[in-house]
């Protein structure tokens, strides 16, 4: 892989990780498209979204610190015997929810009957495929869930007082524009998120970001907490990936098998990217022109539908003319 290759696919991670179509989804594409598609890359793509891990810690650096400081605060009341659950506070309500949150990312580890697989195996198998059938089709899907979230998010700020009997719902104008919605999550709406993050982890197309923050629209969370909860639970998801991906590499026959300064040429441009695509994706989100997005994906979804069709009948990569083993 090439320096140009690196840039080309860290401009890639960095919007598309933190915009709602998908990185993952979008990786695979380009790598498609590059002929730089395979197991190999999988490394390398970890790579790509710590250098987005790390935009998005400065972006929320001073919420982060908060929750640091908070986390220590709490611990403390509980050793000695003065938290109350009913009692917490924004800060407290946020990290118990993240932690609940991530839960279901430890269903990845469930081992796969009569097979030495676990979950996440097939995760890395269907990112690494050739063939850009499941990408295409969760693109559809994480198109639908967001139209269904902007639904259920324009409902609510249609008609606030139907849903005001709910605990935290707050009304507020920013720029003349209705933002109504729970400020803070509970149990199940934690869970509902952690279980759509796991479902993100297994198929690339589907994004986290877009299809995380539609379950929260869906229950009821205002939209700007439910982006913030969203990029915030994905940090500890992507240290844990970036992890174990490390290891696995570390591990396989050769270690590991990119430049390292093609690697750091990935994470800087991918950094950078992410750091702007947050305030877009905010941007977009507080005006309420989401669509773009759902027309995206939709777009992007058929498109690749159409094309992985082709290839699978002709058994050639489109784009490169390259034999496809699938």
């Amino acid at each position: 892989m090439s320096v140009i290759d690196a840039i080309i696919q860290g401009i890639v991670q960095g919007l598309t990780e933190f915009l709602p179509v998908s990185s993952s989804g979008h990786l695979a594409i380009t790598q498609h498209i590059l002929g730089a598609s395979g197991e190999n890359n999988l490394f390398f793509n970890v790579m790509l979204h710590v250098g987005t891990l790390v935009a998005v810690v400065a972006f929320y650096h001073k919420l982060i610190w908060s929750l640091i400081k908070e986390f220590f605060s709490m611990l403390k009341d509980i050793f000695t015997g003065k938290f109350r659950w009913k009692n917490m506070n924004y800060e407290r309500n946020l990290i118990m929810m993240l932690i609940i949150g991530l839960l279901p990312l430890f269903l990845l580890f469930i081992p796969v009957p009569g097979t030495d697989l676990q979950i996440k195996d097939y995760a890395d198998i269907l990112s690494a495929s050739p063939i850009l059938i499941v990408t295409a089709i969760s693109l559809l899907i994480t198109s639908t869930l967001l139209t269904i979230g902007i639904v259920c998010n324009r409902k609510i700020a249609k008609n606030p007082e139907k849903y005001r009997h709910m605990k935290s719902f707050v009304t507020k104008k920013e720029d003349g524009t209705v933002i109504a919605g729970k400020e803070s999550f509970n149990v199940t709406d934690a869970i509902l998120v952690g279980l759509m993050q796991f479902a993100a982890a297994l198929f690339p197309g589907l994004s986290r970001s877009g299809s995380t923050l539609a379950v929260g629209e869906m229950r009821g969370i205002n939209k700007q907490k439910a982006l913030d909860y969203t990029f915030v639970l994905g940090i500890p998801s992507i240290l844990a990936a970036a992890l174990l991906e490390t290891v696995d590499a570390v591990k396989a026959p050769g270690g590991l098998q990119f430049d390292p300064i093609v690697i750091i040429v990935g994470m800087v441009v991918s950094a950078i990217v992410g750091y702007i695509a947050i305030i877009i994706f905010k941007w977009f989100l507080k005006s309420d022109k989401m669509e773009i997005f759902v027309i995206y994906t939709a777009i992007v979804g058929i498109v690749f539908i159409i094309i992985s069709i082709i290839e699978m009948n002709t058994g050639v990569n489109l784009f490169t003319g390259a034999p496809i083993v699938w």
